[in-house]
C-alpha cells in the first residue's frame, strides 16, 4: 500500500458507506496484521474514560481523503498521504475493530524534552493493515 494507491485499494477491499457513498476518509496501518493485533493484546495503553487503547509502538499509516466530496461507488476518488512515526488510537474487541485516530510524536534531540506528541486532525476510519 502506497499513498498512490488509495483508489484501487479502497475499491479492491470494498470500503464504501451502507449506501454506496464513498466514504470521507479511510486509513491503513502499514504494519503486519500481528503487530496491529498486538495493540489490543498487551502492546496497548487502555484509557478508561475514551474506551481507547493507544499503541505503544509508533506505525507508518497511509491516510487517504475523499477528493470529489458526494460521489459514489465506483466513482470514488482521494488522495492519499503518508504518515510516520504515528501513535495509533483504535477501539478493541479482542483485536482492534475501529480507527479513532493518530497521534505523530515529533523526536526531539533535546534530552529533557523527549517525545512531543500532538494529535492530528485524522478521521475516524475502518482499520486496515
Amino acid at each position: 500500500m502506497t499513498a498512490k494507491k488509495c483508489d484501487a485499494e479502497i475499491k479492491n477491499k470494498q470500503i464504501y458507506n451502507v449506501d454506496n457513498s464513498c466514504k470521507k476518509a479511510n486509513t491503513f496501518i502499514l504494519s503486519d496484521y500481528e503487530q496491529v493485533k498486538a495493540i489490543c493484546n498487551g502492546q496497548g495503553i487502555y484509557d478508561q474514560n475514551s474506551g481507547m487503547t493507544k499503541s505503544k509502538d509508533k506505525f507508518r499509516i497511509v491516510k487517504c481523503e475523499l477528493k470529489n466530496n458526494g460521489a459514489r461507488k465506483p466513482k470514488c476518488q482521494y488522495k492519499g498521504k503518508l504518515l510516520t512515526k504515528r501513535i495509533v488510537v483504535v477501539k478493541c474487541g479482542g483485536l482492534p475493530v475501529h480507527y479513532e485516530k493518530d497521534i505523530e510524536t515529533i523526536e526531539s534531540n533535546n534530552p529533557t524534552t523527549g517525545k512531543i506528541p500532538m494529535d492530528s486532525t485524522s478521521v475516524p476510519t475502518n482499520i486496515h493493515v
